[in-house]
């Protein structure tokens, strides 16, 4: 196997300690923690800053985010690695969960499926990601979601179920 010449592109990330955001979660409802990470108060997921898309709006049931597609998120045949707007699809949608929940609730993904029907590229432009939940039960909770551009075209929606956890003698019940 011969080696590929590199032209020596680079991309640098930071980002902030997560345990501060894990521990402002503990004392706030899943609306008020997504909003102070919409407002740069508490710091969002590293993921978020590697890939380069953030959450941009956020409301009870509903969450958006946003990212500008690059070439650093390219896969080997010169498209958009399918991996961002899984990505994405999983943020949102699991945003809009938790922003549902009460103080010391939380989730976790049991499932996401996932559609991608448009090849996206760096001349895509902004994609925008909106999440919204159909259903939050005592234990169960899912959304849908939709990948579009600036002028509404699609390029991937999916689907999420995420287990619930709730608080000791809160409930619980479907």
């Amino acid at each position: 196997m011969s080696e590929v010449d590199v032209e020596g592109r680079t991309r640098t990330v930071t980002w902030a300690d997560p345990r501060a955001g894990l521990v402002a979660a503990k004392s706030m409802s899943g609306l008020a923690y997504l909003s102070a990470i919409a407002r740069g108060e508490v710091p969002g997921a590293p993921i978020a800053r590697l890939l380069g898309f953030a959450l941009v709006e956020v409301s009870e049931g509903r969450a958006v985010f946003e990212v500008e597609p690059a070439e650093f998120h390219y896969n080997p045949i010169g498209t958009v690695h399918g991996g961002l707007a899984a990505t994405l699809l999983d943020s949102a949608l699991a945003c809009a969960v938790h922003s549902t929940l009460p103080v010391g609730a939380g989730y976790t993904t049991l499932e996401l499926h996932v559609n991608l029907v448009r090849a996206i590229t760096g001349d895509t432009g902004r994609l925008t990601c909106t999440g919204e939940v159909i259903h939050v039960g005592g234990r169960v909770a899912t959304a849908q979601g939709r990948l579009t551009d600036a002028s509404g075209k699609l390029y991937a929606h999916g689907t999420t179920t995420c287990m619930v956890f709730r608080p000791s003698g809160s409930g619980g019940q479907e």
